[in-house]
């Protein structure tokens, strides 16, 4: 059993696909995204950056601002179907890439130090009864907000 259900002889158990690194974020690419007024930092994806894998997993770019103009970019994948997310790099000023250390899945949470997390999973990629299942819909819900959100 699984989760309190009996998993078909046929049912594979879930495997991460592999993933290629994208190119550094360009600025004129980047959509900003809403996480609320409780932060001064902005966010924002790098729209080429985001996937749809074959394992379910939306990949993407997040660059966190801060007020002082600090950038913080990140290459990260989320699991609608578990409430999950996963950092797999960081970007240097250089515009490469340094895999993340600590590189496991972790649940997706609501306060104020990951509220950018808990917007891209409720109100963009993994809404109740309308979480994205191609590359073109996630790129289509992050520039104009998922239909399917429930309103805050």
């Amino acid at each position: 059993m699984v989760e309190g259900r009996e998993v078909e002889a046929d049912e594979k158990p879930w495997e991460e696909v592999q993933y290629q690194l994208p190119p550094a974020p360009d600025v004129k690419n980047l959509v900003p995204i809403d996480v609320g007024s409780l932060t001064e930092n902005k966010f924002a994806v790098d729209e080429p950056s985001v996937t749809f894998g074959a394992d379910q997993v939306v990949r993407y770019t997040l660059v966190a601002t801060s007020p002082g103009g600090a950038r913080n970019v990140s290459y990260e994948g989320m699991r609608c179907a578990t409430a999950e997310r996963r950092l797999y790099a960081f970007g240097r000023a250089d515009g490469s890439w340094s895999k993340a250390r600590n590189g496991q899945w972790l649940r997706i949470s609501e306060n104020n130090l990951n509220r950018h997390h808990a917007a891209l999973f409720r109100d963009y990629f993994c809404t109740p009864g309308g979480s994205v299942s191609s590359t073109d819909e996630a790129r289509r819900v992050l520039r104009s907000g998922n239909p399917a959100a429930v309103s805050r």
